[in-house]
């Protein structure tokens, strides 16, 4: 299948590109998200009778991502999690608690923008996390996972 991209997609291709996909990528995601066009000539015509208006729009997009970018590089959180003598944790840190604790450090982090490779963090210590605000605006921020005592009675 060809579509016509609206915004420019990592691993895929940049704004106005003619790539192929395959059906249900373009059918079930790119087309109904507004990201693409199927490759028509008229939808060629609509792109370019838009192409101005999508280039600003992807422009503000790639600007508002870079201020939320400052705001979050160089940024440690430090996230409390049961653990044992060794340090390993009971159960594991994901997106979603580096969601609340960039949220108490007065951050707004959503769950899709949290780029954890080596999956949740299963340790204490010092992590390095990637956040992925735009395809080409990406930063890295620090998750200090520190052992919370429990009490035995």
């Amino acid at each position: 299948m060809n579509v016509i991209l609206l915004e420019k997609i990592k691993k895929l291709g940049d704004l106005g590109d003619t790539v192929s996909v395959k059906p249900g990528y373009g059918r079930n995601y790119l087309l109904p998200q507004g990201k693409a066009l199927p490759a028509t000539s008229a939808n060629r015509e609509v792109y370019e009778a838009r192409k101005a208006e999508l280039v600003k729009k992807a422009q503000e997009s790639l600007n508002a991502a870079k201020i939320r970018a400052e705001k979050v590089a160089g940024l440690v959180l430090n996230i409390r999690a049961l653990a044992s003598e060794e340090g390993k944790l009971f159960g594991s840190v994901g997106p979603g608690e580096i969601i609340e604790a960039a949220a108490a450090a007065g951050v707004d982090l959503h769950r899709n923008e949290i780029d954890m490779i080596g999956g949740p963090i299963r340790t204490t210590g010092s992590h390095d996390v990637a956040v992925q605000f735009h395809s080409e605006v990406q930063v890295g921020l620090t998750v200090v996972v520190e052992s919370q005592r429990t009490a035995h009675a």
